[in-house]
């Protein structure tokens, strides 16, 4: 009797075990998570957020001048697609973890390649770092109360990430290659290309102004491709105008944008026409 009773209450306390263990409950510092495309470079942000609570941020809670896990919990983590430069420093395309040390006049922000070692910092081995780099500290009348990571100033090859605690506000730069990239692509669809292909090539080039020339004689074989389909497209037509309006040939630029105009209208994007029109009276005064 006692064995069966001994058996009993051990499995009893295996399930209760199990039980509680299947219990979740809201951490003080949630994870998050944001991806951001720039150029054609994919970088992810993997943190946790831990909150002010009226603390004093880096006296009370962190410290001025030591290293912090730039986040809570686990490492903060960044990832790149493709190779990269931040702050003007090259950085392999992979996963880092990122530390800082905070400063009131200027923050310290290093890439490391270890992705475990979390808040463990007086391990941290600096033949594991990656980028070290100095930004200036920024504070901001706004005050954040949870840690937060963002995105701002995107362009074609570069953005602003920022993360920001309390009034402070640490911003750097990441430059991505994508000219490269671009044109290698299109070089290489070149060989076997389709109406849209010679479209959007001639579109980059008259955009970037990288050869005007060549970006011309690929929107002509676009719109001869769809002239031959019958079916002409007039957003191709107004970019074979703003090419030769851009070459200084305002004539040619006036007839193919009145095509494009009696394409759009047939189609019955009146608005699009008047636009065109509205185009064609600056070109007038050249």
């Amino acid at each position: 009797m006692k064995k069966l009773i001994l058996s009993t209450l051990l499995v009893c306390t295996f399930f209760m075990t199990q039980t509680m263990a299947q219990i979740q409950t809201p951490s003080a510092s949630p994870s998050a998570k944001i991806m951001q495309t720039v150029g054609l470079t994919d970088i992810t942000i993997e943190y946790s957020r831990p909150s002010k609570k009226g603390r004093e941020l880096f006296v009370e809670v962190e410290k001025w001048g030591q290293m912090w896990r730039t986040g809570a919990n686990q490492s903060t983590k960044i990832e790149f697609s493709d190779d990269v430069k931040i702050a003007g420093k090259a950085v392999k395309k992979g996963k880092y973890a990122i530390y800082s040390i905070p400063g009131k006049e200027t923050w310290t922000v290093m890439l490391y390649s270890d992705l475990s070692l979390g808040g463990n910092v007086g391990g941290y081995d600096s033949s594991k770092e990656v980028a070290r780099f100095d930004v200036k500290t920024i504070t901001s009348p706004e005050e954040m109360e949870s840690f937060n990571f963002m995105f701002d100033e995107l362009k074609d090859n570069s953005a602003t990430i920022a993360f920001m605690w309390g009034n402070y506000y640490v911003p750097f730069t990441v430059e991505v290659e994508v000219d490269s990239k671009v044109t290698a692509a299109i070089e290489k669809t070149m060989k076997g290309v389709s109406r849209n292909d010679y479209y959007q090539a001639a579109l980059y080039y008259s955009k970037t102004d990288k050869d005007l020339d060549q970006a011309l004689t690929w929107v002509k074989a676009a719109n001869q491709i769809a002239a031959d389909e019958g079916n002409p497209r007039y957003w191709q037509l107004r970019l074979e105008a703003q090419i030769q309006a851009k070459k200084g040939d305002y004539k040619r630029a006036a007839a193919k944008i009145a095509e494009s105009s009696a394409a759009a209208k047939k189609a019955g994007n009146n608005g699009y026409a008047e636009a065109n029109e509205k185009m064609a009276m600056g070109w007038k005064k050249n």
